[in-house]
């Protein structure tokens, strides 16, 4: 598996994914089987497995857990060099561009080198963005890196393109865990007219206009995590039959 190549297969064949991301901080085992079930039934391409913290240490054990009942790919999205398991497929090597912190940006990565370099990861690098949703993040609290405003478009524009020709090979638009306003049509749109490689969204996704407003913006991929923490249901409206 390649899942690189399998992310950019689907942007040139129009095919949009759809990524669940599950926090091992906010993860109960018993309960994972029976949420596991309800993401098979939906529309969802990818599961991601990752937070801003994981204090209890429990990401290996999540994802041992998601390969024992599931088939989806797992893609780790750490929060730090710490939630770093090679029983995951792949890893979003995360800088977040949009700050100028110097252990997000390259600290980190110094850090996770040797360790990934041990396992068989396929590693993604990733221009990881954050912009304002309306709410103080835990990225931002962790980071301790400002998001910046939807309105800046050209900023946030050019910020992208400048990962793509460091040699990112992903951008992603975060508006945050628990934001209260998604990114916007218009900056999805724009953002996605500068780049050539895929472009991921995630951050105050809570229904299905929103998540469709998303891909119809151009998002090849968009992450949803809080609305399924909140409502589990939301997945009945994102059922493969329905959507």
């Amino acid at each position: 598996m390649n899942m690189y190549l399998d992310i950019v297969s689907a942007k040139q064949k129009g095919v949009k994914l759809l990524a669940v991301l599950i926090d091992p901080e906010k993860t109960d085992l018993k309960h994972l089987p029976s949420f596991l079930e309800k993401i098979h039934q939906s529309i969802t391409t990818h599961i991601f497995v990752g937070g801003s913290t994981d204090q209890n240490n429990q990401i290996e054990l999540v994802v041992q857990a998601i390969k024992k009942y599931s088939q989806l790919p797992v893609v780790l999205f750490p929060g730090s060099e710490a939630q770093i398991t090679e029983v995951a497929d792949a890893l979003l090597f995360l800088s977040l561009v949009s700050g100028r912190n110097p252990e997000y940006l390259i600290g980190q990565h110094v850090k996770a080198a040797e360790k990934l370099r041990q396992t068989s990861l396929e590693v993604i690098p990733t221009g990881y963005l954050l912009i304002d949703g309306d709410t103080e993040t835990s990225v931002q609290r962790v980071s301790e890196t400002k998001p910046i405003a939807q309105n800046q478009i050209n900023e946030i524009v050019s910020t992208a393109l400048a990962s793509q020709l460091l040699g990112q090979k992903l951008v992603y638009l975060e508006a945050g865990s628990g934001a209260k306003t998604p990114a916007s049509f218009e900056l999805i749109q724009a953002v996605k007219e500068a780049l050539s490689i895929p472009l991921i969204v995630g951050g105050g996704i809570r229904n299905k206009e929103q998540l469709q407003q998303a891909f119809d913006a151009g998002a090849d991929m968009t992450v949803i995590g809080t609305a399924f923490e909140q409502d589990i249901s939301f997945f009945d409206e994102l059922k493969k039959e329905t959507f």
